[in-house]
């Protein structure tokens, strides 16, 4: 009896191994987006410099990739991105603009809409630190002025 039950149980557990060794990984039909990377960080930037950065992407899938809204978590984040259809293994950009007026810590997200079946909702981040501006103090020639 107790040699039986044990066949049972090793049976039973064969049968498990065998099937999850056996299993396919799910292939998602439909477009596919990727990104080359996920963050970006100036570093220490001027106060006043280009504040743009630029996350590329790819469609990784079978159908046309579209962006439906890509938006910036404020106004100081101005994102433009690829309008049109992104072909299966064409690639696509976002262009975030950063003002730099703004001194201090940068830490902002980008949040993008698409048709994508792997992730259609997909968050990005800008990171940073804008210097401060520099004081300009008024020359000896523009205080004779005065």
């Amino acid at each position: 009896m107790k040699s039986n039950t044990l066949v049972l149980i090793l049976s039973f557990v064969f049968t498990l191994v065998v099937k999850q060794a056996s299993a396919q990984p799910e292939v998602l039909n439909g477009p596919q987006i990727q990104f080359e990377k996920e963050s970006h960080d100036y570093g220490s930037i001027e106060n006043g410099a280009n504040g743009d950065c630029v996350f590329t992407f790819k469609n990784t899938g079978n159908a046309p990739l579209v962006l439906e809204n890509v938006k910036g978590s404020c106004s100081c984040t101005v994102p433009d991105w690829t309008k049109d259809p992104v072909l299966p293994g064409a690639t696509g950009q976002i262009t975030v603009h950063y003002d730099t007026k703004n001194a201090g810590p940068i830490s902002k997200s980008v949040t993008i809409s698409s048709n994508a079946v792997n992730e259609p909702m997909k968050v990005v981040r800008i990171k940073g630190n804008v210097l401060t501006a520099p004081v300009v103090k008024e020359t000896a020639v523009e205080e004779e002025a005065h």
